[in-house]
């Protein structure tokens, strides 16, 4: 989005906000009036957003610079101005239009830490310094944001300590100001968005693996020969470009890497997008080229001024549908059955024992030393129980 037209937004949106606020205080509740009264922190802000050029945000002395670039939109100056979320900077500008001043809080700077405003250069500060400048340097807004106020109620409007920089007087203020210090959260992560269905064919390297559509089907179509391929793993070398978004980025001069391969995808009407893969480390990167014939000429020059000069960092598991391998789309091999055991042959069942002969008659012992067992004296019969006599 040009800038122009966003900060045409913001400023309607702004004018918006305060004539509803003018006009409808007199239809609200006192208790709810008491709440979201109070003054603009930077009254005629909105009008002064045509003259923004730099966002600052400080963080525990490290800064983050957002900055306008040349053709209008809005970069990342440590990345080389690579764009930003359009939709994050108007949050933030539309943010500090409409902060209002509700109460003010402690002026002495031992207490700052406690709201989050003391000064965010030092090292375990845990506010931020934000400041909007004009293109001569010259700023237009200067705030120290500091902590959200929790609320335990619903539907309240959000509040947050701030403080500007030059004053020991703090702040609480109604607002959703938030000042992000990391620059990779404001990149936009959108790298390109190509249907699976424009898809027409793939070529992987110098040929080996040739993708393309039979009977409306997109299928590997070279090698001929080839062994069992799982029609999702083919399915997606066609959605490999289909809301491709990345982890990083850098320029291709501050990138590294070596080169792992390469596929060109063509769509439908002629549109082809060159990937390069590369590898550092265990990090997969691509780059990209756009070119097409002249019925695509502006759809190709678009894209080719987003991706151009720049190295992504995506997901390893899209190097799979990026630039596939043929071992990369193989069907997984059943597992093997394991081979049934023949059943021996039942073993005979041993014979019954031979009755045991009656053993024969001791004979008379043929020495004195050895005397044959006196035998057990029999048990007496039990006597009879005695009758109870009448």
């Amino acid at each position: 989005m040009r800038a122009v037209t966003l900060i045409a937004l913001v400023v309607a949106g702004s004018a918006a906000v305060a004539g509803g606020w003018y006009y409808g205080v007199a239809m609200k509740p006192r208790e709810q009036a008491a709440i979201t009264g109070g003054g603009l922190m930077f009254p005629g802000l909105a009008a002064k957003l045509h003259d923004a050029a730099k966002l600052e945000i400080t963080h525990q002395g490290k800064q983050t610079v957002i900055e306008k670039r040349a053709d209008g939109g809005w970069g990342v100056a440590s990345m080389h101005d690579y764009p930003i979320q359009d939709v994050k900077l108007r949050g933030v500008l539309t943010s500090l239009t409409e902060l209002r001043l509700l109460e003010p809080r402690t002026g002495n700077p031992a207490e700052f830490a406690r709201l989050g405003v003391e000064d965010p250069s030092g090292a375990a500060a845990s506010g931020d310094l934000l400041r909007l400048l004009d293109a001569n340097g010259q700023p237009i807004v200067a705030v120290i944001v500091g902590h959200r106020r929790v609320r335990s109620q619903g539907h309240v409007p959000d509040e947050v300590y701030v403080r500007r920089p030059d004053e020991t007087q703090s702040w609480l203020a109604e607002g959703a100001l938030q000042a992000d210090a990391d620059a990779s959260a404001w990149l936009d992560r959108d790298i390109l968005n190509i249907a699976q269905d424009k898809i027409a064919a793939v070529v992987v390297g110098d040929g080996a693996l040739v993708f393309g559509r039979v009977d409306g089907k997109f299928t590997l179509t070279k090698p001929a020969e080839h062994p069992k391929l799982e029609d999702y793993k083919v399915d997606n070398v066609s959605r490999a470009l289909e809301t491709l978004t990345l982890q990083s980025v850098k320029a291709d001069a501050d990138a590294g890497g070596e080169p792992a391969g390469q596929a060109v995808f063509t769509t439908l009407d002629g549109l082809a997008v060159k990937v390069t893969l590369l590898h550092a480390d265990k990090d997969v990167w691509v780059r990209f080229a756009v070119s097409g014939p002249d019925n695509v000429k502006a759809e190709a020059d678009r894209l080719s001024a987003r991706v151009a000069g720049w190295s992504y960092q995506v997901p390893s598991w899209k190097e799979k549908s990026l630039v596939p391998a043929i071992d990369d789309l193989k069907a997984a091999e059943p597992p093997a059955s394991a081979p049934v055991a023949a059943h021996p042959a039942p073993e005979p069942e041993p014979a019954p024992p031979a009755a045991a002969a009656p053993e024969a008659a001791a004979p008379e012992a043929a020495s004195h030393d050895v005397a044959a067992p006196a035998p057990e004296p029999a048990s007496p019969e039990p006597a009879a129980p005695e009758t109870e006599k009448k």
